[in-house]
């Protein structure tokens, strides 16, 4: 149920956020269709980007579950929509229609793998993403970004690949690059920058886009530079939309091409997400509910997709700016939807002066804030897998792919961890000789005793303290090969074992019989019920060890030594 014991400063903090997100959506839109070499494609972008906000920053805040989280197109998610539409274009040869419905279908499809994320509870593990992995990547993102709207700072288009851009900038450059369109540029971000030491009450981004406009238009500026004319009026889904010719498109096809991105936005949408939440959180002190979050962002961004809008999710300065003016439910968020409307609806005629460079300045300022610095800063004082950890998926978000980028640095992630993990476990792995002079160092356990003396030499302790894993398997098969020659009994303590895998079982079963091939009895005490089970299960209880020789306690275990020795 919405809250409405706050109207005023949810209107207020929801008018707020409209005007801070209306210039980062038309920035967003366009940079979304930078790719598109058509005259037309920067006014559709500044359509698709208002329509994204519009309709994501409504239903998310209605159905979502963070009561004042703005949500809209933002920088990350922009970058993957870009590259989608980018190839939409090129493999159509140019037809705007089969762009339109491919970057449709991938935010359709977006929202569902969101719906289905939230209603599996996914959310929960979004905390387990390593900080090096998020740090590489953001980084890049902004990278991406700045390099994008270097080009249209300029007044040129800008190129597709990251590597084309880097390469191809100074031949840009000298083939007649626009001073007019680069001071326009250059004055946005001045005044963004600048701005917030004067007042910081009203948006800077929203007054470098009025100012630099307003001097554009005096200066006569080249309107070939400028957005262009938005179509006016309510947005139409795509299969009604005017101009899209849906009998053309290879709809197998669309659907092959849009799944993969729709999945990739899906993901990156819900991580940007639920971290706003947190920040969110911690400002209000409330908590967000993570799962219904993604159900809402899920809906938000299926019918801001069906109508050509952008994808986008939880958008943190957007969010802090509705917090810091009042807002506190789903109302301010739903708020500033409806004044992105109302601007759609009544002075959609008046963006099309805005000039490309304009826009480009502030994506400049939004990719640099998004560049973790103190993450580079701390580069020679943090662990070296933590930083090649976040220079590779750096340089691989930079110059490969966003997808790629995430899903290697998780798995070099993981692999880096598990090898700690393994070293910290295999560290806890010992044993002795009962007579042996390091016994009384490695502090026997508190109930080691009643062995009799004349078995002590027999005998042979190993204790393991900590999980058996595929991890830590190495350091376990080294300790039980350094059982000593003569010993005829070794007794596995497995009290402080609370997890084995696979790994583990075959381990520990390869290491039993070796011992048995040797002649050498072994007994097992306090087995915990998860490695119990994972033992029974693989038959290495009792095939190996036979049950009579696992003991609930470690009394138990020497009561049977004595009696098997008192037989003899």
């Amino acid at each position: 149920m919405i809250e409405t014991n706050n109207i005023k400063g949810d209107v207020f903090g929801g008018i707020t956020a409209g005007i801070v997100a209306l210039p980062l959506a038309l920035a967003f839109g366009i940079q979304a269709f930078g790719g598109v070499n058509d005259p037309a494609a920067a006014s559709m972008g500044a359509l698709a980007g208002l329509v994204g906000a519009t309709l994501l920053g409504f239903f998310a805040a209605l159905f979502g579950g963070t009561h004042s989280q703005i949500s809209g197109p933002t920088g990350p998610m922009t970058v993957i929509t870009a590259s989608l539409v980018s190839a939409a274009w090129t493999a159509s040869q140019g037809n705007f229609s089969a762009v339109l419905i491919a970057m449709a279908m991938a935010g359709v499809f977006c929202g569902l793998f969101q719906i289905l994320f939230g209603l599996i509870r996914i959310g929960k593990y979004v905390r387990y993403i390593p900080y090096p992995v998020l740090s590489g990547f953001m980084s890049g993102i902004g990278v991406i970004i700045i390099l994008q709207q270097i080009y249209p700072l300029i007044g040129k288009k800008s190129p597709i690949s990251t590597l084309d851009m880097i390469v191809n900038f100074p031949r840009a450059v000298s083939e007649g690059a626009s001073l007019a369109a680069l001071l326009i540029g250059l004055g946005t971000i001045v005044v963004i920058l600048g701005m917030p030491r004067l007042t910081k009450k009203i948006p800077s981004t929203l007054v470098a886009l009025i100012v630099m406009t307003v001097i554009s238009i005096l200066c006569s500026f080249d309107a070939a530079l400028t957005i262009g004319e938005i179509p006016a009026g309510l947005p139409m889904p795509f299969f009604a939309k005017d101009g899209i010719d849906l009998a053309g498109i290879n709809w197998i096809q669309t659907i092959e091409a849009a799944l993969i991105p729709g999945l990739t936005l899906a993901g990156l949408g819900s991580i940007d997400t639920l971290l706003t939440s947190v920040v969110a959180d911690n400002i209000t002190k409330t908590k967000h509910d993570s799962n219904k979050e993604l159900i809402g962002q899920g809906i938000g961004n299926a019918l801001a997709g069906m109508f050509c809008g952008i994808a986008g999710a939880g958008a943190t300065m957007r969010t802090v700016v509705n917090v810091k003016s009042g807002g506190r439910t789903q109302i301010s968020g739903m708020v500033h939807a409806v004044f992105l409307l109302a601007i759609l609806l009544g002075l959609g005629s008046l963006v099309k002066y805005v000039p490309l460079s304009v826009l480009a300045g502030i994506l400049i300022t939004v990719g640099w804030g998004i560049i973790d610095f103190r993450g580079f800063k701390d580069l020679p004082h943090i662990p070296k897998a933590d930083a090649f950890v976040l220079v590779v998926v750096f340089l691989m978000t930079v110059f490969v792919d966003l997808l790629t980028a995430v899903g290697i640095g998780m798995v070099i992630a993981c692999v880096l961890f598990m090898k700690r993990a393994g070293d910290l476990v295999e560290n806890q792995y010992h044993g002795a000789l009962l007579t042996d002079d390091n016994y009384n160092k490695e502090i026997p356990w508190e109930d080691e005793g009643g062995i009799t003396e004349e078995m002590m030499s027999e005998i042979y302790i190993q204790r393991l303290d900590g999980p058996i894993f595929f991890g830590s398997i190495t350091g376990f098969q080294k300790v039980m090969h350094d059982v000593p020659k003569g010993v005829k009994t070794v007794i596995i303590r497995m009290r402080r074992v609370n997890f084995m895998d696979q790994s583990g079982a075959y381990a520990m079963e390869t290491a039993i019989k070796d011992l048995q091939a040797q002649g050498v009895e072994v007994l097992m005490t306090i087995i915990q019920p998860q490695p119990g089970y994972i033992m029974h299960s693989t038959s290495l209880i009792p095939n190996v060890v036979p049950e009579e020789k696992t003991f609930k306690t470690f009394e138990e275990c020497v009561s049977y030594l004595y009696a098997t020795r008192t037989n003899k």
